[in-house]
């Protein structure tokens, strides 16, 4: 199971008093393989830690499934641009397997990041690390051909790659099964 404080940790070292506020204000919650954590069309008020499990954020687009990320044990996530603006997300996050998180709510967080200097920077650096990481999403699929892409997931993601289902893959790459097959046949 991840560890939670630790993942904070190395993003900021956290005095005892905002280590304190921070796990008074933590709920965790486990969701069924299916549950959604974050359904298109609500607002994100939370930050997910994955303690134990498996997710995909996603949106649809006419009637086709677009999977912008999996996230899996020790990552801290959420729908950023609902999170930080309080609008509507697009995109959904449902859990692939039995997962467990723990939650930050979103008016906590601001509470906190008020309150103490050490978890503003722990937000900072948070988000600057989503942006830098679905920047590079972006990349890949405006820079790079399915072979190309294919190869990057596989080397980046050793540790999920099992618990990835094929269609989710194609998805992901944004290819489609067979063309996903091709590639593998070549490999």
């Amino acid at each position: 199971m991840a560890d939670f404080l630790e993942y904070c940790s190395q993003l900021s070292a956290l005095d005892k008093p905002a280590t304190d506020d921070l796990f008074r204000n933590i709920k965790v919650r486990t969701f069924k393989k299916g549950d959604h954590l974050l359904s298109s069309g609500k607002v994100s008020r939370h930050l997910f830690f994955i303690n134990e499990g498996f997710t995909k954020m996603y949106f649809i687009k006419d009637d086709q499934e677009f999977i912008m990320r999996f996230f899996s044990e020790g990552v801290l996530f959420t729908a950023f641009e609902s999170y930080l603006a309080s609008k509507p997300s697009k995109y959904a996050i449902v859990a692939l397997e039995t997962t467990t998180v723990t939650l930050v709510d979103q008016e906590k967080m601001e509470e906190l990041c008020k309150k103490h200097h050490r978890m503003e920077t722990f937000f900072r650096k948070l988000v600057s690390i989503a942006v830098v990481k679905m920047t590079k999403r972006i990349s890949e699929m405006l820079e790079e051909n399915a072979t190309e892409r294919y190869n990057q997931f596989v080397n980046e993601n050793r540790i999920i790659l099992h618990r990835v289902s094929l269609g989710d893959m194609a998805k992901y790459l944004g290819i489609t099964q067979q063309s996903l097959s091709r590639i593998r046949t070549k490999k």
